[in-house]
């Protein structure tokens, strides 16, 4: 039905053409006489202003083309291997540029199949009187048609060729839409479509290590199709993204194209533009570009429209220079050369056009039979030649138009030796020609084109994509100098000299169009929402380390992140080691302490029956040298490498000698308190005050702490530990693992508990006891030594727990733990035994026993018999 409906509305419009209203294609059209006709359509003329379909004429896309088709079927019609016996003619169309104008032309195409046989479709007529009318004669039936060349005009044309099956082969139109076989199966090309030419495109902005760019069509089925091709391709390859997709319409208005600019500037960072556009629009655009003095910041990445044609960007190469552009690959054809620079007026009648191409091509005026040219322009001779008296360079597409011919003569040939085995002519097995078959013979074509490249076409009849990859580049430091130069090739991938490129100002390095910069090392991509190729860089700070491109992970606890953050490293231990400069001041007291408590113990032992050894109470005297002894030797363990031994030790000896020493201190000064308090009331001395019982009170007290630890000890044995905590700064560079017991800040002021409390219950007695009459010497000197250790240990607590956040805690601490140690270890001997052993060593004539005074009390105390804290009488 919708064929008939078809047929219906082709043979009015016929009919309209043969009556003078069409376009009267017989009087503009190049015929060749032969057994099967091809149907050619180019772009002769340029589009024609408002009221008219024509225009100018085309010299290179419009002449070259068609006398392309020429020459390709002259070399044909000559090769006897190829369709023998068999002659090709044509039929050659203007399609003026203009789909609807080349619609009309195409219907002279299928008149022979719209028209019937033997009344042309009419029902018979007479001329008065009775005389048959004179008859027309019928018009060639056309088997197969070459072009068009814009692909809006393909694709207007297809949609009336496949009606009647009769295959089309383009040497030009490459929007992907004509790939659709479904709507345009009698369509091939011997062009790769823009898809081929878009994923050309991608790979290069994706080699050039752009990220974000922006596309800028003109209106219509090649600008739009081939930014389409390129958005989807790029959205499934990944890593593109387009920032801005602009569209140049058809008939701009004044000052769009200066706004065309100002919206690219809207995305700054998107300096790679990807144009599909007509040589106007380009040539536009690049004045645009250069009137908003933004020479030098787009990087134009242009398809086969741009090329490598100097038109677009003649008086504009500073603007277009590093421009890349894309051409299907090709070659020029030597053979053409020779045919087509030796055409004249004379040798080319048969185009009915080249008058015309001569008086553009050299400027003159051909007389006509009218009168003569007018005065402003020479006379055309005749003998001027191409080539020679005028500029001339092969058009780009004259190679895939003869190669076009070729392709359906190979079909032909391939379908006449299946159809018509040993025959030479038609046979009536092709007579007439049957376009579903014959397209099927076009398909399965595989020959070496006019340029020595394969042609051949996949089941949507399209070529293979192979195109060569340009840069516009300056020479002799000058643009205006400058040309084309090849960079590259695509065939399915790309093959890009990057090393060839050469950018603005002779920079090698190709410009930046990314939205984002690259993230530096140690920083992570915190994308932007809805826009895959813009982000934010965020550092990857504190102990955090780039785990990917989007991701900050924490280092493990026992490590820290490398200088840059891009990984982690090791947390160097530490511990307060011998040579550390804290550790002077601890040992040196430690030393000294060590020394001058060995000789008071040393002296006491050579003078141990003297007066004053036996006044001092010698038994709880050397208690009390051992524990200050032993509190001297901790410093020592303090500064040992922690491990299991030297762990247990600091548990066992960190508060034994503190708790002997006090113990002992506790007990001597419980016991002058009691004498002293008992002889206020009675003559009877109190219980528990001779020697053996006081070492009894003191190893008592000294018991509780080493039963205490001793059950820690079972409870959670002790081992050296790595503490990364303690020292994890905000700096992770500052940050150090600290090798140390397992003991915590409580738990070591818990071994010194007992101890403190001892020193307490001592001073509090002190304190009571400071009213003993001066005949009990001890009383007083322990008091002294008391208050002092207080101050000593109330100045530590401050400083210990003051500097549990620092980053110098591990030293601060120890240093100030063994520091105060020494100096309440030393408070006691200097009060309590050095001045004695100053007497004994250096005036021993004062080590005697004295007069016993009488004591000025309240009340008479007779001192016990046995005491030696009470001084003997002279």
């Amino acid at each position: 039905m919708a064929l008939a409906r078809a047929r219906l509305l082709l043979a009015l419009a016929a009919w309209l053409a043969r009556a003078g209203v069409g376009a009267g294609a017989g009087a503009s059209s190049v015929r060749v006489a032969g057994g099967l006709t091809l149907g050619g359509l180019f772009p002769v003329h340029a589009r024609g202003p408002a009221g008219r379909a024509c225009g100018p004429i085309k010299k290179e896309q419009g002449v070259h083309r068609l006398e392309a088709m020429l020459y390709a079927l002259d070399r044909v019609n000559a090769d006897p291997a190829l369709l023998p016996g068999v002659r090709l003619g044509a039929r050659l169309l203007d399609t003026c540029s203009r789909d609807t104008y080349a619609l009309e032309q195409a219907l002279s195409f299928v008149q022979a199949l719209i028209q019937g046989r033997g009344d042309d479709g009419h029902e018979a007529a007479r001329c008065p009187g009775g005389a048959p009318p004179l008859r027309a004669a019928p018009p060639e039936r056309v088997v197969a048609v070459v072009g068009a060349s814009a692909s809006s005009v393909s694709i207007m044309v297809a949609n009336v060729l496949r009606l009647f099956a009769i295959p089309q082969i383009s040497y030009a139109s490459t929007t992907p839409e004509l790939s659709d076989s479904s709507r345009y199966d009698f369509f091939s090309r011997v062009v790769p479509p823009d898809s081929y030419q878009a994923q050309a495109m991608v790979d290069i902005v994706r080699a050039l290590g752009w990220n974000y760019v922006s596309t800028l069509a003109s209106e219509g089925n090649y600008g739009e199709s081939g930014v389409e091709a390129f958005g989807q391709i790029s959205r499934e390859a990944g890593g593109v993204c387009i920032a801005q997709s602009i569209k140049i319409p058809r008939e701009p208005k004044p000052g769009e194209f200066d706004k065309v600019i100002r919206r690219l500037m809207e995305t700054p960072n998107a300096r790679g533009i990807i144009i599909f556009a007509n040589e106007d629009d380009i040539r536009r655009v690049l004045e645009a570009t250069r009137q908003a003095n933004l020479t030098g910041h787009f990087l134009w990445v242009g398809s086969d429209s741009w090329g490598a044609k100097t038109s677009p960007i003649l008086s504009l190469e500073d603007v277009a220079l590093g421009a890349i552009t894309i051409l299907p690959k090709r070659a020029s054809i030597d053979g053409f050369d020779q045919y087509f620079m030796t055409r004249s007026l004379e040798n080319n009648r048969r185009n009915i056009w080249f008058a015309e191409f001569w008086e553009e091509n050299f400027n003159c005026k051909l007389t006509s039979s009218g009168g003569q040219t007018d005065d402003s322009t020479r006379k055309c001779t005749g003998e001027e030649r191409i080539g020679q008296d005028s500029a001339y360079e092969q058009e780009g597409k004259v190679q895939f138009v003869i190669d076009a011919v070729y392709a359906i003569a190979h079909a032909l040939h391939s379908m006449h030796q299946a159809l018509c085995p040993g025959h030479s002519g038609l046979c009536p097995a092709m007579e007439p020609t049957d376009g579903r078959t014959l397209l099927q013979h076009i398909r399965a074509v595989r020959f070496n084109g006019s340029a020595g490249t394969p042609v051949m076409f996949n089941e949507n009849g399209d070529a293979p994509g192979r195109y060569d990859i340009f840069q516009y580049q300056a020479a002799n430091g000058s643009a205006h100098s400058g040309g084309y130069q090849a960079v590259g090739q695509w065939a399915e991938a790309l093959r890009l000299d990057v090393e060839a490129l050469l950018w603005s100002g002779d920079q090698r390095e190709a410009p930046k169009s990314q939205c984002s910069l690259p993230c530096g090392p140690g920083e992570r991509k915190k994308m932007v929402k809805g826009v895959p190729c813009c982000w934010h860089c965020e550092a990857c700070d504190g102990y955090r380390f780039q785990g990917d491109e989007f991701t900050c992970e924490s280092c493990p606890g026992d490590m820290r992140p490398t200088p840059n953050h891009t990984g982690c490293r090791p947390t160097p231990v530490v511990r307060l080691a011998w040579s550390s400069p804290w550790a002077v001041l601890p040992l040196l007291l430690a030393v000294l302490g060590i020394m001058g408590t060995t000789t008071v113990a040393a002296t006491f032992m050579r003078h141990n029956s003297t007066p004053i050894v036996r006044a001092s109470g010698r038994e709880l005297s050397y208690v009390l040298l051992t524990g200050i002894f032993l509190i001297y030797t901790t410093t020592f363990l303090l500064v040992a490498e922690p491990g299991a031994a030297v762990c247990s030790a600091r548990r066992l000896f960190l508060g034994l000698g503190t708790t002997l020493s006090y113990s002992a201190l506790l007990t001597k000064t419980n016991r002058i308190y009691r004498i002293f308090e008992q002889g206020k009331r009675s003559v009877t001395p109190p219980p528990f005050i001779s020697p053996t019982s006081q070492l009894v009170i003191t190893f008592s007290l000294t018991s509780l702490q080493v039963v205490g630890v001793l059950a820690w000890l079972g409870a959670q044995p002790p081992h050296g530990v790595i503490d990364y905590e303690e020292q994890r700064t905000v700096d992770p560079e500052q940050a150090r693992g600290v090798l140390k017991c397992d003991m915590s800040d409580l738990s070591l002021i818990g071994c010194l508990g007992y101890s403190l409390l001892l020193m307490v219950t001592c001073t509090v007695y002190a304190i009571k006891a400071r009213g003993v009459p001066e005949a009990f010497n001890e009383a007083k000197p322990i008091g002294f030594t008391m208050y002092t250790t207080c101050i000593i240990w109330l100045a530590f607590v401050p400083i210990f727990f003051g500097t549990a956040q620092s980053a110098e805690k591990i030293y601060i601490q120890t240093t100030t733990l063994t520091v105060s140690l020494s100096l309440s270890a030393s408070v006691s001997l200097g009060m309590l035994y050095v001045p004695k052993t100053y007497v004994i060593l250096f005036h021993p004539e004062q080590n005697v026993q004295k007069r016993k005074r009488s004591l000025k009390a309240p009340s008479t105390v007779a001192a016990p018999p046995n005491s030696e804290d009470k001084e003997d009488p002279k």
